[in-house]
């Protein structure tokens, strides 16, 4: 079993910027994918974006939500995932959660297979 355990989320103004990062331990394998999928109040979950681990592209993916504002980065050796987020906006709100995926194929919630428990991020105006 891998955990994931996500720190960083609190309060922030409208505008402001927030780091979340995403630490993975247990078990670890040579190619997967790291992401960040978000919950607001009364919404599904949604994928905000992810990064290849083991592939030596590091290619990222973004929701379009988020594409400009929010930036996704690895720290291999240290199995974490950080995203940068700035800009903020009140609909930004919501409970972050990082997931983990193996033999990444796509960016789905239902394709996840390993989630940490989340960090809410509240932005105020």
């Amino acid at each position: 079993q891998v955990q994931l355990v996500e720190s960083g989320g609190g309060l922030v103004q409208a505008g402001g910027s927030l780091r979340l990062s995403c630490a993975a331990s247990g078990r670890t394998f040579r190619n997967y994918g790291m992401g960040w999928f978000r919950q607001a109040p009364g919404k599904e979950r949604e994928f905000v974006g992810g990064i290849r681990i083991g592939w030596t592209d590091g290619r990222t993916f973004y929701a379009d939500s988020v594409k400009g504002r929010f930036t996704i980065s690895r720290d291999i050796l240290k199995n974490t995932v950080y995203l940068q987020m700035n800009s903020l906006k009140l609909e930004d709100t919501a409970v972050y959660y990082c997931a983990a995926v193996i033999g990444l194929r796509a960016w789905e919630v239902g394709g996840m297979d390993y989630w940490g428990k989340g960090t809410l991020v509240t932005v105020s105006s």
